[in-house]
């Protein structure tokens, strides 16, 4: 028997559609460092994103799954792209600014960009690398930069006013197969070669939906979001499409980054949420201690891509800025898991502090299990530590194969199980009601005489210490008990903690054996280009003999 209900494609256009039609007089409003914010109207967007699908139709030739390509920060002119790529049949492809330049190249080259939209402040990136891009015909230039940079360059440069201007202000979008390509996005390749991510309509329509419920984000066309999370990084965790949904207005900061910008755009613009990675708030906070400003509308702040440090989260509930844990990546949308204690926790107690810490709850729509290292599958008591490993309507089950082969999918072996799940690669526990703590990346985890050791445990431990600014542990080879953890950290301006007591310290906070014989003091953590510690630069730095290291 066949149900009665309607078959409405779950597609990008669809939520376009109701955002300018619903949420007409929401707003994007960018950052621009100097002068008044530029500000427009989600029915302003919406014209202007049918005035660019004309644009690039018409003539720039885009037609099928073409590959339109980003390469910009967080404004307007970006959202413009998201919609009218996807909406028109097309498939945009965000590239990570952050990225060395040669893996850029290859994922242009093996994504097939035909077009890339560029901001002008980052031309000095782009061109050196355009003689390389052979699949690129068209260059789109936004926004102020040094078009100089581009003479002689092989595909045709084209400035984004110019092009759109005059274009018709209603577009006929096809009626589009749910399942077709939307958007795709890479890995940000810490291992090998990045690796594409396409997400099909469906499964942007079922993530921002997800993105949009109370028990996760939860935002209404009340709330003003601070999109600090890269728009070239999963979305933006989605969040473009999901506001166009619910009328939530978006504060796009643009290139301006930097903590004291930001603490501007928070006291100026006064948004009620916020997303980003650890190290933009560790930033933040440290600006706001040293030159305090009004962030009092700013109450909620959603955090992943790495974990939280517990001192870290504290800090911004003290200034009234409540921290919410999230874990996904790239392959997963990548909403995964929200950290929202549960209903019968008292609020403010330990147990609820406990939850939040927790990466989160996994919502309907993410099925997730644990393997142990023969394959087994573990219990959810929140003490049996395994992989991850997921399977859901926006968790990817293969990788983008390119034009070298034949587009067929991609499963590897070590990032796909032969039922078809995703291993994300993290290890963890999952309590029986359902929320994920992580312990460690498999990669990172510490080795130890036969016991495992959570770099993350001891990392967030040490940045409880008031003159640690930073912290990183990684596993270095041990003769006796294969590897041990060797400790790297940044200490605070002015701060001249001994590694004596900071070990000192530890040890009131982990079991003896944990405790690192090998430290060193260093500048900086690495970071990659979304701004996870670069744990893999520590240790080659270790063992070629950089790491000034003392051992205790």
């Amino acid at each position: 028997m066949l149900s009665t209900m309607q078959d409405v494609p779950l597609t990008v256009t669809r939520i376009l559609d109701h955002g300018v039609r619903v949420h007409g007089t929401s707003q994007i409003t960018t950052w621009t460092g100097e002068g008044d914010p530029h500000r427009r109207t989600f029915a302003e967007t919406g014209a202007r994103v049918a005035q660019l699908a004309h644009a690039l139709h018409d003539d720039l030739g885009i037609r099928g799954d073409d590959r339109v390509a980003t390469l910009m920060w967080n404004n307007a002119e970006h959202v413009e792209a998201y919609f009218a790529a996807p909406a028109m049949g097309a498939v945009l492809h965000t590239l990570n600014l952050r990225l060395p330049a040669e893996q850029l190249t290859w994922i242009v080259r093996h994504a097939a960009d035909r077009v890339i939209i560029v901001n002008g402040s980052l031309l000095p990136l782009l061109a050196p690398l355009l003689p390389g891009l052979e699949t690129v015909e068209h260059l789109v230039v936004s926004g102020p930069g040094d078009r100089s940079l581009l003479d002689g360059a092989r595909p045709q440069v084209h400035e984004y006013e110019d092009l759109i201007a005059g274009k018709p202000t209603t577009y006929d979008w096809p009626e589009l197969d749910e399942r077709q390509a939307a958007a795709m996005c890479y890995t940000s390749g810490t291992t090998g070669d990045p690796k594409g991510v396409v997400y099909s309509h469906r499964s942007i329509y079922l993530h921002s939906m997800q993105v949009n419920m109370t028990q996760s984000m939860g935002l209404t066309d009340a709330d003003t979001s601070l999109v600090v999370v890269p728009q070239f990084h999963v979305n933006a965790w989605g969040l473009p499409h999901a506001t166009f949904m619910t009328g939530v207005n978006m504060l796009m900061p643009d290139r301006f980054l930097q903590p004291a910008p930001l603490a501007a755009m928070i006291e100026s613009e006064r948004p009620t949420h916020a997303a980003a990675v650890p190290t933009i708030w560790q930033g933040l906070l440290a600006e706001l201690t040293a030159r305090p400003r009004d962030v009092s509308t700013l109450t909620q702040v959603t955090i992943g891509g790495s974990a939280c440090p517990p001192s870290l989260m504290k800090a911004f509930d003290d200034l009234g800025m409540r921290v919410c844990h999230a874990w996904g990546m790239t392959e997963t949308s990548p909403l995964g898991t929200v950290a929202r204690p549960p209903a019968h926790v008292e609020p403010g107690s330990d147990e609820e502090f406990a939850y939040r810490l927790t990466q989160g709850r996994f919502p309907a729509g993410v099925e997730a299990r644990l393997t142990g290292p023969g394959g087994e599958q573990l219990p959810w008591d929140g003490k049996s530590a395994g992989e991850l490993e997921v399977r859901g309507n926006w968790i990817a089950g293969a990788y983008y194969g390119g034009a070298d082969a034949d587009g067929e999918p991609l499963r590897p072996e070590d990032k796909f199980s032969e039922d078809g799940w995703l291993k994300t690669g993290d290890v963890g526990t999952i309590s029986p009601d359902g929320f994920l703590t992580l312990t460690d990346r498999a990669k990172d985890v510490i080795k130890s005489g036969g016991e495992w050791i959570s770099s993350v445990d001891l990392e967030n431990a040490l940045m409880s210490h008031p003159d640690v600014a930073e912290a990183a542990v990684v596993a270095v080879p041990d003769d006796k008990w294969g590897e041990r953890p060797l400790a790297t950290v940044v200490l605070k301006e002015g701060s001249s903690a001994d590694f004596e007591t900071l070990r000192d310290f530890l040890a009131e906070k982990v079991a003896k054996w944990q405790l690192p014989e090998r430290w060193t003091i260093v500048p900086a953590v690495p970071k990659t280009s979304v701004g996870k510690f670069d744990k893999k630069v520590l240790r080659k730095q270790y063992a070629d003999g950089d790491l000034d290291v003392t051992q205790l």
